[in-house]
């Protein structure tokens, strides 16, 4: 029950933030730059309201503390070190998105400054989950339901990378209205989904609230979709991404199966092996490229796909994937 309502009052508040903040924003004139070297039919979009993503952040908020209180009660707080870890994440992204608004520029923090800063929260909230027992260096290999055993250094790097990784990918996604936002809602559906298996498998009742944090999610990315569909009337920013991706590497790391992130993070790591790819391409053969335009969402637009089309088959992919990943891991429970 905690679960269901988690994600309607997300839901609600966030659309509820979002008839306000919207406003705000406009009058605060934080509209987004938008890069010149992107597709030119994006120039229209330029100065709608940025960091729209507070408005999901205040949601998953309120939601998981009301609905969070009596695992809290029974001292599990992990629901709130997920959150306050992509908390983080958003106030680095909400520090970028100001320095942009401020000079009017798409251009805000540098990559070393942001680089930092990601790393310190990756190896603070791991070390945070260590301590709470949540966390093992004992890696989970998705389909064969067994571990690969590592020192506690080893997985510590690996996991400090794997998460500024797909914080960042998750940025690299949030390029077109709705977006990162709706191919979130599948991963979001996923890590809710595992919350609910200690249910019916013997594992930590702490699952239960990071369900509630998945489902708070959902319900947050579904509100501030109302604003955020095509043609958006407010974008998420760096804030929103940010705190998004924090999101999403958090649980993968909380449910202490990082590696799914290959599978429920599918869209996301294909838009940054895009730019990547075209990038060193680029270099390599002296201004050739492979892609159209990277990442790939933009080379599909320079396809011909209208933006709506983009976000449905990337949405469906995501969809795919995270199926996929809930047959991935299901022996861990059975075994369970």
């Amino acid at each position: 029950m905690e679960i269901i309502l988690a994600a309607i009052v997300s839901f609600v508040v966030t659309a509820v933030v979002g008839k306000l903040l919207i406003p705000a924003l406009v009058r605060l004139k934080a509209g987004q730059s938008i890069k010149e070297i992107g597709p030119k039919w994006h120039m229209s979009k330029q100065g709608t309201p940025t960091m729209g993503g507070l408005m999901f952040i205040i949601g998953i908020g309120v939601a998981i503390v009301i609905c969070g209180w009596n695992g809290m009660l029974a001292g599990n707080f992990q629901h709130l070190y997920v959150y306050l870890f992509a908390l983080v994440f958003g106030g680095i992204g909400y520090i970028d998105d100001y320095q942009k608004v401020k000079h009017h520029q798409n251009t805000g923090l540098t990559a070393p400054q942001k680089f930092l800063l990601q790393l310190a929260a990756a190896v603070a909230f791991l070390c945070l989950m260590r301590y709470e027992g949540m966390l093992s260096p004992n890696l989970y290999i998705p389909f064969f339901n067994t571990h690969i055993v590592l020192s506690w250094g080893v997985y510590l790097v690996f996991a400090a990378f794997v998460i500024v990784g797909t914080v960042n990918a998750v940025n690299i996604t949030d390029g077109i209205d709705g977006l990162s936002s709706s191919v979130t809602l599948p991963v979001a559906a996923f890590f809710t989904w595992e919350g609910c298996m200690p249910v019916l498998a013997a594992l930590p009742a702490y699952y239960g609230q990071l369900s509630i944090f998945s489902a708070a999610l959902l319900g947050g990315l579904l509100g501030f979709l109302l604003y955020n569909h095509y043609p958006a009337k407010v974008f998420m920013g760096d804030t929103g991404s940010l705190f998004l991706g924090g999101a999403v590497a958090a649980l993968a790391f909380a449910y202490d199966m990082p590696l799914i992130l290959i599978l429920v993070g599918f869209v996301y790591i294909c838009e940054t092996l895009s730019d990547i790819i075209q990038v060193a391409y680029f270099k390599l053969t002296h201004g050739k490229r492979i892609f159209k335009m990277a990442p790939l969402h933009h080379h599909f637009e320079m396809c011909g796909w209208s933006e709506k089309k983009v976000v449905a088959v990337f949405t469906a992919v995501s969809l795919l994937f995270c199926l996929l990943a809930v047959v991935a891991v299901s022996g861990r429970f059975l075994a369970a």
